[in-house]
């Protein structure tokens, strides 16, 4: 039986990276989307045309995330176009830029953290009650938070304010797991590692920094934004289960919690 049959799924920066990624495995695994996206407009479109040769509906919608009425706005827009939600894939968010302690003013520092941490508390809050709703008639809802390894270990260098915020996701999911559960929603959390492939590594890792990377990892390889969707689309699928407040460590054996 496939558990993600008809459900439906909000997928913050659904359109590129692992977000598109998780977007199409969605889509594949029976699910309805709506997929959001801030600058990737032409691939959003592409993978509502994907959606529609799937027999699912897709929806692509934008929106600065980093703005609260643009996240109350994304939430009814995606609850209008599919009827509900039942899943939440908070998936926005960036390094932004390499900085030291030194070097990160007040403004970069609030930035960082308003777009990682700032814009999925947003996004959840706001979305909430209609995974409630959704939970009481299906047994539950799934919230999948996207973090990092960053947060976990610290990151490379001047990654000082991105880590900080993914180490925040870490334990806002703890916490919003406790509070949330009582509704029948569950939390849970990806810790994904270096994943070569994407615009962030495209942007903020060098060739030689993901070799060196690269060799201390036990498997022998960067990880891919499919290896992460496919953990997501995992997580997603537990709206019933037994997992919540957890986080799934995705990068090749380099760290274990």
């Amino acid at each position: 039986m496939n558990k993600l049959l008809g459900k439906r799924a909000l997928v913050t920066a659904g359109a590129q990276g692992i977000g598109l990624a998780t977007s199409r495995q969605l889509l594949r695994a029976g699910c309805d989307i709506a997929v959001h996206y801030h600058s990737s407009a032409a691939a959003a479109e592409a993978l509502v045309t994907e959606a529609t040769a799937l027999g699912r509906r897709c929806v692509a919608l934008t929106g600065d995330l980093t703005r609260t009425e643009a996240c109350d706005a994304l939430v009814a827009a995606a609850v209008q176009a599919l009827g509900g939600l039942d899943i939440l894939v908070n998936n926005a968010g960036s390094l932004i830029g390499r900085r030291s302690l030194a070097e990160a003013d007040d403004d970069f520092w609030a930035q960082t953290i308003m777009l990682n941490l700032g814009s999925l508390r947003k996004v959840t809050r706001a979305a909430a009650p209609h995974l409630a709703a959704a939970a009481k008639t299906a047994g539950g809802a799934s919230i999948v938070n996207l973090a990092s390894l960053a947060g976990r270990k610290g990151g490379h260098g001047g990654s000082l304010a991105y880590s900080t915020a993914k180490g925040a996701v870490l334990t806002f999911t703890r916490a919003l797991s406790a509070e949330l559960g009582p509704q029948g929603i569950r939390v849970n959390a990806l810790a994904p590692g270096l994943i070569l492939g994407t615009s962030f590594h495209d942007t903020h890792t060098t060739a030689e920094s993901a070799r060196a990377t690269v060799a201390g990892i036990p498997l022998g390889r960067a990880g891919t934004a499919d290896d992460v969707a496919r953990a997501a689309v995992f997580l997603a699928g537990e709206f019933d289960g037994f997992i919540t407040g957890a986080t799934l460590d995705i990068n090749g054996g380099v760290y274990c919690a």
